[in-house]
């Protein structure tokens, strides 16, 4: 592969100091590279020049050229999904060209999607096609606008091949980046293989990338396992304020640094029901809405089963009860940062002992009235003195609501914001909109069958400013029609 005449000034950290962990690769030829999106403010952002939405630009983040300090990579990583512990996972159809020092200091990853199989193909082709990898690219900007840790999109460039994907679909390769693509999974794979250096090494790697503070301190490995359960238990308190449904909540999908990673099953409900499932393999409702918050717990728990030989190498039974300690807190820490998000929803500023009670008795009565999540919290700020008609109409039985709406408007008159303030917190803490399911396939659709961004690119400016009411896109925060059905979303796409 020959260079390119782009400057990006890539750094190899992971491929240097964790080759134990990667296999070195280059992506897959192919035919004809193309920018199809390019996040010019996200590349602005990095210092990363404006030259990359270009042929040349499409063809690097293709993995076409390998770029000075480029090092590609496959990581290695393990796994429990759905509960059942695969020894070995790693980028089936990724790369990580290394890293890029942002304008702010910060270190990012630049990682391909889509490039080609590798060692850890598992017998896929390692391909990806088009209209998943603008969906990662219009879910990412919509999380990141709603101020939720997300992974996010650098560009979506098409390779001019097909890919059989349920009939054959345009081709496609997604550049991501992210704060590391260090997972639970990374750790549970080295725990695995019993490699006592590998697990320090790798451990010290993830500190000094995400918590340097912590370095040289003699109880590092138990604080950084707190610093993970305190970025996961907030990340998770805000896809449950906003009714996000991860969907693969593996542990090979849980990041170190709190951001939310691979957007395939994931969707947002709209009718609010805690059993909310839209992923095709998700039977039995594992990762369903509801049960994120355990899901959470559960995964954190294997971190640190894994960490356990570096918490006490000494006493095994000391480093057990310490670690269990730590996870016994997940649910309370989740907990605490679910009310502090559930409060600025509801317009309040203060505490009090029966704010937990108000909350859930207000997601009973949209669970029962069958009412849009993100409209009803959206609605509610017209009810601060009034029944608001917008609020009510969402709702089979409104007279329960209306019972509620009192109680609540008593416990504002405890609160020290005007009404004016008030409205306008929550208006912030509650958006119009989110990426809806029946829009969001309608633009992958027209992007993938006729070459037609238009649909997308409108959807991404709603989402992408999602607190203010804009005219002519009323539609956009209507939930889908009657006759749009189940909405369901699949892996490996």
């Amino acid at each position: 592969m020959s260079s390119t005449p782009l400057h990006i000034g890539f750094l190899s950290h992971y491929a240097r100091e964790l080759s134990g962990l990667c296999v070195p690769w280059q992506a897959a030829k192919v035919p004809a590279p193309r920018m199809v999106r390019f996040n010019r403010e996200l590349a602005e952002s990095l210092g990363l020049p404006a030259e990359l939405d270009s042929v040349a630009g499409a063809a690097l983040l293709c993995g076409q050229s390998v770029p000075p300090g480029a090092r590609p990579v496959a990581q290695a990583y393990a796994g429990h999904q759905f509960g059942h512990f695969s020894p070995q996972l790693g980028d089936g159809r990724a790369l990580l060209l290394g890293e890029i020092r942002a304008r702010d200091g910060r270190l990012f990853d630049l990682h391909l999607k889509g490039s080609g199989p590798t060692p850890f193909a598992r017998g896929g082709d390692g391909k990806a096609a088009l209209g998943p990898m603008l969906r990662e690219y219009l879910m990412g900007e919509a999380m990141h606008a709603l101020g939720i840790p997300t992974t996010r999109a650098l560009a979506v460039m098409s390779t001019g091949e097909t890919v059989l994907r349920d009939g054959l679909k345009p081709g496609a390769v997604l550049a991501r980046v992210a704060s590391s693509h260090l997972r639970v999974g990374t750790f549970e794979f080295v725990a695995a293989h019993g490699n006592p250096a590998d697990l320090r090494r790798l451990a010290d790697f993830a500190i000094d990338r995400h918590d340097p503070d912590l370095a040289g301190e003699p109880d590092r490995y138990l604080h950084f396992l707190e610093r993970v359960c305190d970025r996961q238990s907030r990340l998770v308190a805000q896809w449950m304020s906003v009714g996000f449904v991860h969907g693969v909540m593996n542990t090979d999908n849980m990041t170190l640094s709190g951001e939310t990673i691979d957007y395939g099953p994931c969707a947002f409900m709209e009718a609010y029901d805690p059993a909310t499932v839209f992923s095709s393999i998700d039977e039995q409702g594992r990762y369903a809405w509801g049960n994120q918050p355990a899901i959470l717990g559960w995964n954190l728990a294997r971190l640190a089963e894994a960490l356990l030989p570096l918490i006490d190498p000494n006493d095994s039974q000391r480093a057990v009860a310490r670690a269990s300690d730590l996870i016994d807190s997940v649910s309370e820490r989740y907990r605490q940062a679910w009310l502090a998000m559930m409060r600025r929803k509801l317009g309040l500023t203060t505490e009090n002992a029966d704010d937990a009670n108000l909350i859930e008795d207000w997601l009973s009565l949209l669970h029962a009235g069958g009412a849009d999540f993100t409209l009803a919290f959206r609605h509610l700020a017209e009810a601060i003195e009034a029944d608001a008609p917008n609020l009510l109409r969402l709702f089979h039985e409104p007279g329960a609501v209306s019972r509620w709406l009192e109680r609540w408007r008593q416990r504002l008159a405890r609160e020290p914001l005007p009404v004016a303030r008030r409205k306008a917190a929550m208006q912030h803490a509650n958006p119009l909109y989110i990426p809806r399911n029946h829009l969001t396939e309608a633009a992958l659709e027209a992007a993938e069958r006729q070459g037609d961004l238009a649909p997308l690119d409108r959807l991404l400016a709603a989402v992408t400013a999602p607190w203010q009411a804009r005219p002519g896109q009323a539609d956009l925060a209507e939930p889908a029609p009657p006759d749009f059905g189940t909405y369901v979303t699949y892996c490996g796409t």
